[in-house]
């Protein structure tokens, strides 16, 4: 969300956000101690709602009684995503990966572990992860993160990693949201490994760092374009502690890589915290 234009307080906007809707311009309206503060999702449609903001205050008809015209979609989607080609790229490489272990098998898999995983006497043996960055295999750090366990493991990581990734890298580029993943993605498999898991994957500790910078974010530099809706923040902190519990276990879902999740969260905590910082010092 992007902060567009400051509405005089105590108006009747009902018909303004019926025009807003009517032209597909996604907004929202917020409550601010110099007045409502009306936002916008898309940029490219600035010149539209302020057009429709100066007819709304001259008291002008809103809704024109002609056919409404829409972007192509396709056209549209290609140009968010050469906007945001480090989540698109990351998004992309995590249906890949599942697509060909669902084709090769676990010898993919284990490519990608933390650290070597082979089978001697019928017993699981794991290597160590000082061995396999000693012999360069240094992309087992950041690997893990790509490895999903199933079709709604892989579509909830990689929706809310859309839902995030896209702000951060619309609002502070490429090269931060290439640095987030790296970071959390290493952070949050680290995190679970130091307790004893070998076996672990997911998108879902990059997805709590993303989490925590944009909460952070909005936070503290309310201006800044980031938005979270405060219900999502609870249900996420709400589910992280609930699957750290004996009942999540009991109801199926057991083996949830928990200190992943924390360690991401903890990343995006103190990236969101540098970062806003940086942007108040700059004020």
């Amino acid at each position: 969300m992007h902060p567009v234009v400051r509405l005089p307080s105590g108006a009747n906007t009902q018909e303004l956000r019926k025009a807003l809707w009517h032209y597909r311009i996604g907004h929202r309206i917020t409550e601010e101690p110099d007045g409502p503060l009306l936002w916008i999702a898309d940029p490219r449609q600035h010149e539209q709602l302020k057009a429709l903001v100066v007819r709304w205050e001259r008291g002008e008809p809103l809704v024109l009684d002609q056919p409404v015209e829409h972007p192509h979609t396709k056209g549209n989607t290609l140009a968010t995503l050469r906007r945001v080609p480090v989540t698109a790229m990351v998004i992309v490489i995590s249906l890949m990966i599942f697509t060909l272990i669902g084709l090769f098998g676990d010898s993919l898999m284990t490519a990608l572990t933390i650290v070597p995983v082979g089978v001697s006497g019928n017993q699981l043996v794991y290597g160590s992860l000082a061995d396999a960055l000693g012999s360069g295999q240094v992309w087992r750090l950041l690997s893990p993160a790509f490895l999903h366990f199933g079709w709604m493991h892989l579509i909830f990581n990689l929706m809310w990693l859309w839902y995030f990734g896209r702000q951060i890298e619309a609002l502070q580029g490429s090269r931060t949201m290439l640095l987030l993943i790296l970071v959390a993605g290493i952070g949050a498999n680290l995190a679970q490994y130091v307790t004893g898991t070998v076996l672990f994957g997911g998108m879902s500790g990059v997805v709590y760092a993303l989490l925590g910078h944009v909460w952070l974010m909005s936070r503290r530099v309310p201006y800044s374009g980031f938005f979270v809706p405060q219900m999502l923040v609870v249900f996420m902190l709400g589910w992280m502690v609930f699957t750290m519990t004996d009942l999540a276990g009991s109801v199926g879902f057991g083996n949830v890589a928990n200190e992943a999740h924390l360690g991401g969260l903890l990343v995006g905590l103190v990236t969101g915290w540098y970062y806003s910082s940086r942007r108040l010092r700059k004020k």
